[in-house]
């Protein structure tokens, strides 16, 4: 016996709940499978950022002029694990060429267009739909410990400005008197207005909920085995909790998006990068508005009673191995920046999860080429939460035949046809 539905969503992040979300507000009958637990994957322990000021895409020219450096450095922000792997070798020959300084610009204003449709977003789910989840907007402060990278940054401020991004320059003095925790070797920082921060597992498992309540059913712990394409679609979807068919097909599935695609003859060139976070009961006096130390790359996020410390890129495939180097590495980074010892605070959860990257730092929105009733929406790279509700939103134009709230032209998962 198969289950029909209007909609199938494979995938039970925030892209995938989202989607769920806004295709069941359609009154599509709707369906989502996951192989966990909603917000299982990298939706559950990362920085929590909705972020406007880092809506820039991972491929940069100064990702590559710091990346040779970096990635054989276990210890760096960015470390690619050696492997005999050709499509690395292949992701890797794409991001180098996409870091040129035009195609950055290029990326920037669309990039940022869904990024700002999905902070609306937020905004208007939690008015409409009375979420009970951390939601606070109040900006980012980047910090910097040397004068290079701040006069660098400061430079990007002034450029992103033209994209609407209002800034403030900090001395280091003004950045200790916001953080009382900065060290004196804090040079400056620059504090972006805009951005928001949530609790990303609380916040995906109750916009579940109020996905379930409009309609939706959630089947968790259901593995999907395999895609069955004939005639051009998607027929049938096998899992470990029996068969599915379906008018549309949403993949939703992060880093595991790539297998699963196969099926349908897609070569879908993501890399799941691990990342890492350490939560610790937060410091009674520590600010409410999220942090990046720049040089070091890791986030700093107060939710609620907590602080998370979250980074590192590591391309280690489908690897879910805690590396207690990389987990060092984010710890020594806090202990430059802050007067701060995660080893001191007590330990809420030490957790990793992989991101889905692209090389050319796109996400890929769109109907899949020669697979009628199969739409793609992966590849997030590092902005899945930020960029979430908005994608869940495209996915269910696309569905009802809606002209898009934003040009998915650039996402479309054709540019990567041969």
């Amino acid at each position: 016996m198969s289950t029909h539905a209007d909609v199938l969503v494979i995938g039970g992040g925030i892209v995938g709940v989202s989607a769920a979300y806004y295709l069941a507000r359609e009154g599509l009958n709707v369906h989502l499978v996951e192989q966990g637990d909603i917000a299982a994957g990298s939706s559950y322990g990362n920085a929590g950022l909705v972020t406007l000021a880092h809506s820039t895409p991972l491929p940069s020219p100064a990702a590559l002029q710091k990346g040779l450096r970096w990635m054989l450095d276990p210890t760096s922000p960015l470390y690619i694990k050696p492997r005999p792997d050709p499509g690395l070798l292949s992701w890797l020959w794409r991001f180098r060429a996409a870091c040129s300084e035009e195609a950055f610009r290029r990326a920037v204003p669309v990039l940022g267009a869904l990024s700002r449709l999905s902070l609306d977003l937020y905004r208007q789910l939690l008015d409409e739909e009375d979420i009970d989840a951390i939601f606070e907007q109040q900006g980012l402060l980047l910090i910097y410990l040397t004068e290079e990278g701040f006069e660098e940054d400061q430079q990007v401020a002034a450029s992103m400005r033209e994209f609407g991004l209002t800034s403030d320059v900090l001395t280091g003095d003004e950045v200790r008197e916001r953080v009382p925790q900065a060290r004196a070797d804090v040079v400056g920082g620059v504090y972006y207005h805009d951005d928001a921060h949530i609790d990303p597992a609380g916040l995906t498992r109750a916009l579940a909920e109020r996905a379930r309540a409009r309609g939706a059913t959630l089947h968790t712990h259901t593995k999907v085995l395999g895609l069955e394409v004939q005639n051009g679609q998607v027929a049938r979807v096998r899992t470990t909790r029996g068969d599915f068919t379906a008018d549309h097909v949403v993949l939703a599935a992060g880093a595991w998006s790539p297998l699963l695609a196969q099926d349908a003859g897609l070569s879908l060139p993501i890399q799941a990068a691990k990342g890492y976070s350490i939560t610790v009961r937060r410091p009674q006096d520590f600010p409410e508005v999220p942090i990046i130390l720049e040089e070091a790359k890791v986030a700093v996020t107060p939710m609620g009673d907590w602080l998370r410390f979250a980074g590192t890129l590591e391309l280690a495939g489908l690897d879910m191995h805690i590396n207690p180097t990389r987990v060092e590495a984010i710890k020594q980074g806090v202990r430059r920046y802050l007067h701060i010892d995660p080893d001191a605070e007590p330990l809420v959860e030490l957790w990793r999860g992989l991101r889905p990257c692209t090389p050319d730092g796109y996400p890929i929105i769109g109907r899949a080429p020669r697979v009628s009733n199969l739409i793609i929406a992966a590849g997030h790279c590092m902005l899945g939460m930020t960029q979430g509700p908005g994608t869940g939103k495209l996915v269910a134009d696309l569905v009802v035949g809606r002209e898009p709230s934003v040009d998915i032209m650039p996402f479309a998962p054709s540019r990567f046809e041969r």
